[in-house]
């Protein structure tokens, strides 16, 4: 089995733990705007996902062309093509846009979406439990190309505090009000121990506009239904407190 893991910062691996934390450019793909709000809470996401519910949408990239920098190219480097766009509806999240392809035993998915507080006035599938480290109204997409060959999983985030190391993983099951409920991390084999070859690790640096991106790429693909979210940690590394979570359509190797 061999992995690969494209990121800008390193930790150390951490015994495996699904427990609960304790705190509560490039181009148009991710978004028409850089200004983002640091007024707290519940008003910051109210405004924000109102905004986008009026109209203001993240872009579509059902055809690969939105998501080449965070992985919409596929392991062997070319997007999924010959299946329709579907749009899942993300639980009625007004701020979400999800693309779904597939074809010729490979499949590309690509989910966005933007930071909202549990229990905002309009709802979403990207939460934050700690705006100081993930702001209302920050921004982030994940895209995954797998084949019999593989997986491939990229990571593009907006908004976030300018030059700050986070940590990031998939885990098991879809957010939740409770930064509990995205489960534990998504593990290959089962372990006692976190480490990215038997994970998919996508650590990553902002830049001094608060924006990054990280990548992972490994010989296997996820179980049906496995994989059902990325947590972001306020560290790199195999373990930290649950700073946001965002609910994404993992999928399994694609079918002839």
């Amino acid at each position: 089995m061999t992995a690969w893991m494209v990121r800008t910062g390193h930790g150390p691996a951490h015994p495996n733990s699904g427990r609960r934390g304790t705190a509560g450019r490039e181009d148009d793909a991710m978004s028409r705007g850089r200004g983002v709000s640091r007024v707290p809470g519940l008003l910051a996401g109210t405004a924000a996902l109102l905004t986008l519910a009026c109209g203001v949408g993240v872009a579509h990239g059902a055809d690969g062309g939105a998501s080449d920098a965070a992985g919409g190219h596929g392991v062997h480097g070319a997007p999924a093509a010959g299946g329709p766009a579907q749009e899942p509806g993300g639980g009625g999240d007004p701020s979400r846009t999800d693309d779904v392809a597939a074809a010729g035993g490979s499949s590309w998915m690509r989910a966005a979406g933007v930071f909202s507080p549990p229990g905002s006035f309009v709802p979403s599938d990207a939460l934050t439990y700690d705006t100081r480290l993930v702001p209302a109204g920050a921004r982030i997409e994940v895209t995954q190309f797998a084949d019999p060959s593989g997986t491939r999983v990229g990571a593009r985030l907006r908004g976030l505090v300018p030059g700050r190391a986070y940590g990031m993983h998939v885990h098991t099951s879809p957010c939740g009000a409770d930064p509990a409920a995205a489960g534990p991390h998504y593990q290959h084999r089962p372990a006692a121990a976190a480490d990215p070859v038997n994970e998919v690790w996508l650590d990553f640096r902002t830049d001094e506009e608060g924006d990054g991106r990280a990548e992972a790429l490994h010989g296997w693909g996820f179980r049906e239904d496995g994989a059902r979210s990325v947590i972001i940690h306020d560290r790199q590394g195999g373990a930290g407190e649950r700073a946001a979570c965002f609910t994404v359509p993992f999928g399994p190797h694609g079918q002839d």
